[in-house]
């Protein structure tokens, strides 16, 4: 069975609401609640909701704003006492994670460039489901909570790295220079924007703002 877009959304969220009160009924976090809502109305069982591009935007969507809620919370001055942090505990534990699977896939006869992909991958955390998952406790500002970010963000910081490596792991080494040179390309170009932006074009548009005295 099919469903319009919008109809499939709302079915969404009244299943959302049904699972989500039998995860504080049991006591379990809410965020295992929200993953079996998209099991049940995926389309490997209820159909709810085909996969298809609109879902991706709408996920995409979702995670941005996550991520923006939780990012209020924070300050740079908060970010930058863990700096330290983010280099040793993020680098010992995806370097530790990759090596330790790494070991295990090889063992079971993969080849060297399918271990270290495989090693990429468990590395790998998401960000917005476990920091969600401390904001509901309350733990983020414990040392617990600080570390947890700390390594979430060279989590997120090296799966850069990691994707360029991705061409030279299956052999197409020509591949990765040019991802390389297009992403360094896209880097200096975004960052000039930002910088000529916040430098001359926001301040002439908010003044010019101000100058009609108009609230709206």
């Amino acid at each position: 069975m099919t469903f319009s877009l919008m109809a499939g959304i709302v079915i969404i969220i009244v299943l959302a609401m049904v699972m989500l009160y039998l995860c504080i009924r049991l006591r379990v976090p809410t965020i295992v609640g929200l993953l079996l809502t998209g099991i049940l109305a995926g389309p490997h069982l209820l159909g709810v909701i085909p996969y298809g591009h609109e879902v991706e935007i709408i996920a995409e969507v979702g995670v941005v704003l996550l991520l923006f809620t939780i990012g209020l919370e924070f300050s740079l001055k908060s970010l930058l006492k863990i700096g330290r942090t983010v280099v040793v505990g993020g680098g010992i534990q995806v370097l530790a994670t990759i090596a330790a699977v790494y070991l295990a896939v090889t063992q079971l006869g993969f080849g060297y460039g399918e271990a270290v992909f495989a090693g990429f991958l468990i590395s790998l955390s998401s960000t917005a489901i476990v920091l969600k998952v401390y904001q509901d406790q309350a733990a983020m500002d414990t040392q617990q909570g600080q570390t947890v970010l700390a390594v979430l963000i060279f989590q997120d910081i090296i799966v850069v790295p990691m994707m360029l490596l991705v061409p030279f792991l299956a052999g197409n080494e020509g591949g990765a220079a040019r991802s390389l040179l297009v992403l360094s390309a896209k880097a200096v170009v975004i960052i000039a924007v930002v910088i000529a932006g916040a430098r001359w074009l926001v301040p002439a548009v908010l003044h010019r703002i101000a100058r009609t005295r108009n609230r709206e």
